[in-house]
């Protein structure tokens, strides 16, 4: 078997030169990392339950018109998907305050915005991902104005949809974030969804007990990180059947670690 070349690694994900021009494949890393890589660590099947999830919304999202890069699953661990042109800034949508809107603005965890934030901030692991504003973005070309109406337009309209998606299933979409990239017809770049959306890149509250699934757990060194995440996969139908040993009980986990 050839080896695949290898076109990019982040710190989750390796992309692959796909089977055809104009496509990739998306590796899902087990690794985990916070505050900017300053923290590293393992999460044992993370991309795995990654990997399910995101193309679990990835295909929802594509049903209700979301243009995506996501073209299937592969196995496991992989995902085709389209190559795109990243435009280099993370998009992030905020319902709850949590996180650093918290630090900044001296705004309690858990408290309701009055209205969806939105916020930009320009992808460099070594400025620390810095918050810019559309000014910002305009006048240093990262993306064009028509382009962050879609995206702003886009995220809005995702965010309505999973609010939706997670509160049937018991879960608080407190916040997440977005990355988009641009594929030309001819002359006219088009908007696509690119990334992936899982439990590493949103805030998901249980809305009954406010328990965190997602990568809060890691960060905050809360543990049992595996069992959030497969919690979010079973909630949302993923989990194979015979997999009721998977799901979370946080409780059991704390008495088992003395706290």
């Amino acid at each position: 078997m050839a080896r695949r070349r290898q076109i990019y690694e982040g710190k989750a994900k390796i992309l692959y030169e796909g089977p055809e021009p104009g496509t990739l494949i998306q590796y899902f890393k087990d690794d985990a990392t916070a505050f900017n890589a300053q923290k590293k660590g393992t999460i044992s099947g993370k991309g795995v339950l990654n990997n399910r999830i995101s193309e679990h919304i990835f295909t929802l999202l594509g049903l209700i018109g979301v243009p995506t890069h996501f073209i299937r699953r592969l196995n496991m661990r992989e995902q085709l998907i389209r190559q795109v042109e990243i435009i280099p800034i993370e998009v992030v949508v905020r319902n709850v305050a949590a996180g650093s809107i918290s630090t900044r603005l001296g705004i309690e965890e858990g408290t309701q915005h009055p209205r969806t934030i939105i916020e930009y901030y320009y992808k460099d692991d070594a400025l620390g991902d810095p918050m810019i504003t559309d000014e910002h973005i305009a006048a240093f070309g990262w993306a064009g104005q028509e382009e962050m109406h879609d995206i702003a337009d886009l995220a809005i309209r995702i965010n309505d949809f999973l609010c939706g998606l997670f509160a049937g299933i018991g879960i608080r979409l407190v916040d997440f974030k977005l990355e988009f990239g641009r594929v030309w017809d001819n002359d006219y770049p088009r908007i696509l969804l690119a990334d992936e959306i899982s439990p590493d890149g949103c805030r998901l509250w249980d809305m009954t007990t406010n328990e965190k699934l997602d990568k809060d757990r890691f960060r905050r060194d809360l543990g049992g990180e595996v069992e959030a995440y497969q919690e979010v996969a079973r909630r949302l139908g993923l989990l194979p059947e015979g997999a009721d040993n998977a799901v979370l009980d946080l409780e059991k986990h704390r008495l088992s670690k003395g706290k």
